[in-house]
């Protein structure tokens, strides 16, 4: 299947959602009117694209339509598609940082639910299938079906994994784990960590020794620290990213469940809001079904009109 594939069949209910309105919008209308609009405004928020984008994207198409430049649905979402592009795929977003000096370390964070110890089995596939090697950190500590799940997975994978003892100090896990990776010359040493909420400040204080001790195991790691948060929850992965970015240097989101939602739109809004930038996303319940983020793909698979598809 190729690249565009996933991320169709992945973003197939946002987008069924998204086309559905915007056709049903512009059958036998003669004229846009204020009503017309607010029915769109109405279609684009409904998606999570966020009020901020929203805006922008109506403020555009106004602009377009007085001009003659638009008059369709599918005039529609090209103007949108070219907006959401320029939103996602700006220059500024940084490439990931890989270590040159041993192990790239990706300490990864999230509530609990968001999908995170899936998501580092997931990303430990899709480096090992790149001819990687991945050395997995079992860190969450505080819930032994996480240690529990992670240790399938590396089975699974047959990928080593360094674990603690349920309970014990996740930081010390951390520790050991990215030692492990020097020492076996990996190329990734993933961290899992307990989910915690945001407003629990405690958890983040431990967060915090778990991010202090990586740099002790290795300068400068954790290289990457990426939150994971589940696209289904809508605005609410919005506000969910911008409360945890407060406490914590987020590099990178890796956003789950995509496929399972119509609020893709998310993707967008985050972006626009915090510029976080996007590392992966969840398309499906396959280990390929995590797929780095490519902007050109979403914003195709979103705007595709239903007479394309």
């Amino acid at each position: 299947m190729s690249l565009f594939s996933l991320f169709k069949k992945g973003l197939q209910k946002t987008t069924t959602a998204l086309q559905r309105g915007i056709s049903s919008l512009f059958t036998d209308v003669k004229a846009w009117d204020e009503k017309t609009y607010k029915s769109l405004e109405q279609t684009l928020i409904a998606t999570d694209l966020g009020p901020a984008v929203t805006k922008e994207l109506l403020d555009d198409l106004k602009d377009r339509y007085d001009r003659g430049k638009i008059s369709t649905g599918a005039d529609i979402n090209a103007a949108c598609a070219e907006k959401i592009l320029a939103i996602l795929d700006e220059p500024s977003v940084p490439p990931l940082h890989r270590n040159p000096d041993g192990p790239t370390v990706i300490l990864m964070v999230g509530v609990n639910g968001s999908g995170k110890t899936t998501s580092i089995a997931k990303l430990a596939h899709h480096f090992l299938s790149q001819g990687k090697k991945v050395v997995l950190g079992a860190g969450d500590t505080f819930r032994a079906a996480g240690a529990t799940q992670l240790q399938i997975w590396a089975r699974r994978l047959e990928c080593p994994v360094v674990e603690g003892k349920l309970g014990g100090d996740s930081a010390a896990v951390a520790f050991d784990a990215i030692k492990a990776g020097i020492r076996q010359k990996a190329d990734y040493v993933i961290i899992d960590t307990a989910g915690r909420q945001h407003t629990r400040g405690d958890l983040m204080a431990e967060l915090e020794k778990v991010r202090r001790i990586a740099g002790k195991a290795l300068p400068d790691a954790p290289h990457e620290i990426w939150l994971t948060v589940d696209s289904s929850i809508g605005s609410n992965a919005l506000v969910q990213a911008r409360e945890f970015g407060k406490l914590f240097p987020i590099t990178g989101l890796v956003l789950t469940k995509l496929d399972g939602t119509g609020r893709g739109g998310v993707v967008v809004a985050i972006r626009k809001e915090l510029g976080y930038p996007v590392r992966f996303v969840g398309l499906g319940e396959t280990l390929d079904d995590l797929q780095p983020f490519q902007a050109q793909e979403f914003t195709q698979a979103l705007f595709q009109a239903p007479e394309e598809t």
